[in-house]
């Protein structure tokens, strides 16, 4: 992380990551590098060739990339069908909603994940980005661990309530932490996540970061 990796830098590791089709894990940081959506497209294109992943750790926040960026990213992951657990860190980029869009399709072919890990902060999210969210999430029914940081975005009730929907599907939670921190969903958007989050009746685990969303001591006690 946080070198000079550059383009060409992720071209070449794309290309010898696509010549390992027998890989079964794959961890990979490059945060803080100037990748770009031209870099993310060769990753995207090694990730795809890697039809046996068990395990993916993609690291990449601060990389420059755009809904264009997400794209390739959802395309290489729909090729890893065979997927039980995915970590997606894409902090302080600029996907926007047609980036997430591309990244919940993505991960709504991934239906053997039972963990799924999505870092999306400070990426200009809005209410229909998290309908995709939530309808990818939503898709992965064997889930027992999720953790969603979508802080930083611009998501208000809406938004809350796709997501709760997709969070609702997903029966065989254990362990769930929500980090929504600095959006707008007040108290009516706390109600609809907390409706959500009671149709998982395994939880055993449950953390909720909901700061500076407006939410007053009503909003609290219904999402309790």
């Amino acid at each position: 992380m946080d070198n000079s990796i550059g383009v060409n830098g992720a071209k070449f590791l794309g290309e010898g990551i696509s010549k390992c089709p027998t890989l079964t894990s794959l961890n990979l940081n490059l945060c803080s590098n100037y990748i770009g959506d031209k870099g993310v497209k060769f990753l995207g294109e090694g990730i795809a060739k890697c039809v046996a992943l068990d395990s993916l750790h993609l690291n990449l926040g601060s990389i420059r990339i755009d809904e264009n960026g997400a794209k390739f990213l959802g395309e290489g992951i729909t090729k890893c069908t065979t997927l039980t657990c995915l970590f997606l860190n894409l902090n302080d980029n600029r996907i926007g909603e047609n980036g997430v869009k591309f990244l919940g399709e993505g991960i709504s072919k991934c239906v053997s994940l039972t963990s799924l890990n999505i870092c999306l902060w400070r990426n200009n999210i809005l209410n229909n980005g998290l309908k995709h969210v939530g309808e990818g999430i939503g898709k992965c029914v064997h889930l027992t661990s999720l953790n969603l940081d979508l802080s930083k975005n611009s998501i208000d009730e809406n938004g809350a309530m796709f997501l709760g929907e997709g969070i609702s599907k997903c029966v065989t939670l254990t362990s769930l932490d929500l980090c929504l921190w600095r959006n707008t969903i007040f108290n009516n958007g706390a109600k609809l996540l907390g409706e959500g989050i009671g149709k998982c009746p395994h939880l055993t685990s449950l953390n909720l970061y909901l700061w500076d969303n407006g939410i007053d001591d009503s909003g609290r006690r219904m999402i309790a």
